[in-house]
């Protein structure tokens, strides 16, 4: 028997191997690589890699798919080749020059390094230069020298390269005829590193990455020095023994990006001007084809809000959008079994989508008549618990309907407004946080993944964590649509975070899936979050301005919550969590109002009581 174990697993690794050779050699026998430098209007080169197809010619010429990245466009060297190209393997065998681009201050390009490029509305010089020049630059280069092009680019890009595509459609180059980002940052205020305004301490170990400047071109990351060696796996201790941010200095004193999240606590002109939404005036040329997971726990605003703004101002555009059951661009390769955290969806959900929706969205607009008539529709979105894809003409859905969820002073999740006032507190102490995942392995990695549809339980069984629950539900109820959280509370302190979470509750019987990563985990009564919000009290009137609470003062704090599209099967519950920590996600607010967070003294940190009135509520759309 250990023979053939050991046969079996032989057969399936020299299988791999050759399956991955194969894979790599089938770049090189098919494409060929050039590399060259673009000049820019104010002079600056960026590097760029052009791969063609070996079969291109006068008689058979290929559109351009383009991508541009601050995180390095290895391998680097004219007889180096990756071992995927563009989007997909289904694209990449369909035939595309594919392009691919170091942004400005990256890698092997020249200029200096701006995180979240603020656009110039108004160039009145070369020297005027955002991501829409840089595309535009690149684009018009492309168009007249790279040989038997068709004259057709698109753009495509995950995470930040999902925001140089978001940031590349302003360029409204006449060639530019499709954009997909993907995962795109749409502001930095409320995606990625705050949500918001409250920072993500989930993120602390980015900071090297995005905020040291190389010293000249290269093709290996030059910040690994500055990377934070933490001499532990638990995130959530070296957290509190980390203290207040204003102790982090000691890892970040010279890191610029650090220092610029420190100096700007509110939403002032230095983040204003990075976002992206203001910019999406009636002016869009390109197709625009959104795309985002569900579980995305770095960027699900994005993708959401640039979709809806494109739509709102410019509603005779080509503007789409696909929401998966996928956590941060999970939808880029295939993992057979498509997992969140302990959640099965599927098998071959990522194939479906690279197959059905983004092999086609291109190939209409690039090769294809490049009308509207793309056989795809306007949201493409997959519905978490019912586990399938739906489609929408128009999202949210037309056919939406608002229902308030009362947080009852008994526990009750109810969808019937109180007849007599009620409350329920709970204590908030900084110095004993909630933590935001049981799982300590996933707290000090890049940043968190699977936190957004974990298991609650560990949660709702503290003090401090308020729950409300409905009945078992004697039907499907599907909430397909926006979450605005009203809550009305009071607190001892003068400040505080108010962290709101939809979860679905699993009946007894649920069985376990058989591809569960946890097995000390069952999903007999399995609490899954759905969808969860943070949201500084001190920013309830104005994220420019912040203001203190009045201790005592009933409040009403109300914030919007991102989109969620998910059936809560008959037999389930509906539940809502309410807390003022998650942590190390979010950095802990010291319950005491300081002008800026990020100077607070440890002094500053004082336990309080937070009260949640039962005129509080959670509005969702309902689709019937």
């Amino acid at each position: 028997m250990n023979r053939l174990k050991s046969t079996l697993l032989l057969l399936s690794f020299v299988f791999f191997v050759t399956n991955l050779k194969a894979q790599n050699t089938y770049i090189k026998d098919n494409y060929t690589k050039t590399d060259t430098y673009i000049t820019m209007r104010d002079g600056v080169k960026l590097f760029t890699s052009i791969y063609t197809p070996k079969n291109a010619s006068a008689q058979k010429k290929y559109p351009m798919m383009m991508q541009r990245t601050c995180y390095s466009i290895a391998p680097y060297g004219i007889d180096k080749y990756p071992g995927k190209l563009g989007p997909s393997a289904t694209m990449m065998k369909e035939g595309y020059i594919f392009v691919y681009q170091d942004v400005r201050g990256r890698y092997k390009s020249e200029g200096t390094f701006t995180n979240m490029t603020p656009v110039i509305a108004s160039k009145k010089s070369k020297t005027d230069v955002d991501e829409g020049s840089d595309t535009y630059d690149t684009i018009d280069w492309l168009i007249k020298n790279v040989a038997n092009n068709n004259g057709n680019v698109g753009q495509w890009g995950i995470s930040y390269p999902g925001f140089y595509t978001a940031a590349g459609i302003l360029s409204n180059h006449p060639a530019l005829k499709a954009s997909s980002p993907q995962a795109p940052i749409s502001d930095f205020f409320f995606d990625d590193f705050h949500h918001n305004g409250a920072f993500l301490q989930g993120y602390f170990f980015t900071f090297p990455v995005f905020g040291v400047q190389k010293k000249d071109t290269t093709t290996t990351a030059w910040y690994n020095n500055q990377m934070v060696k933490t001499g532990t796996r638990d995130g959530y201790q070296f957290g509190l023994d980390l203290g207040p941010l204003s102790y982090a200095d000691k890892y970040y004193k010279d890191n610029f990006f650090w220092q610029e999240t420190v100096n700007h606590p509110n939403y002032d002109e230095f983040w204003q001007k990075r976002g992206l939404l203001k910019h999406y005036t009636a002016d869009i040329k390109p197709a625009v084809m959104t795309v985002g997971g569900w579980f995305d726990a770095e960027d699900l605003s994005g993708p959401l809000n640039i979709y809806k703004t494109i739509e709102k101002k410019n509603p005779n555009a080509y503007n789409t959008i696909v929401m998966g059951p996928f956590g941060h661009g999970r939808w880029s390769s295939e993992a057979g079994h498509t997992m969140h955290s302990n959640v099965y969806f599927g098998d071959s959900i990522a194939t479906f989508y690279q197959k059905e929706i983004e092999s086609k969205f291109f190939s209409h607009f690039l090769k294809g008549n490049g009308d509207k008539n793309t056989g795809l529709p306007e949201a493409y979105m997959y519905d978490t618990g019912l586990k399938k894809w739906n489609t929408f003409s128009k999202w949210p859905a037309a056919n939406a309907t608002k229902q308030k969820l009362y947080l009852g002073a008994n526990g009750k999740l109810s969808m019937t407004a109180p007849k007599a006032a009620g409350s329920t507190t709970y204590l908030s102490d900084p110095l004993k946080p909630v933590p935001y995942t049981e799982d300590i392995t996933t707290t000090t990695g890049f940043t968190p993944h699977n936190y957004m549809s974990e298991d609650q339980r560990f949660a709702g069984r503290r003090p401090d964590v308020l729950v409300f629950q409905t009945d078992v539900l004697t039907e499907d109820i599907t909430l397909g649509g926006e979450i605005m959280s009203h809550l009305k509370i009071a607190t001892t302190g003068t400040d505080a975070d108010f962290f709101v979470k939809l979860i679905d509750v699993y009946p007894a019987d649920e069985p376990n899936n058989a591809y569960m990563p946890n097995k000390n985990i069952t999903l007999s009564n399995y609490w899954q979050m759905v969808r969860s919000e943070i949201m500084p009290a001190r920013f309830r009137n104005s994220f420019e301005k912040p203001e203190a609470l009045v201790a005592g003062k009933k409040t009403d704090v109300n914030f919007r919550l991102q989109d969620v599209l998910h059936t809560f099967k008959k037999g389930h519950r509906i539940m809502i969590q309410v807390q003022s920590t998650a942590f190390p996600l979010f950095a802990r607010n010291p319950q005491k109002f300081v002008p800026n967070p990020y100077k607070a003294a440890a002094a500053d940190y004082i336990k309080a009581t937070q009260t949640i009135f039962n005129d509080s509520f959670i509005e969702v759309d309902i689709i019937k």
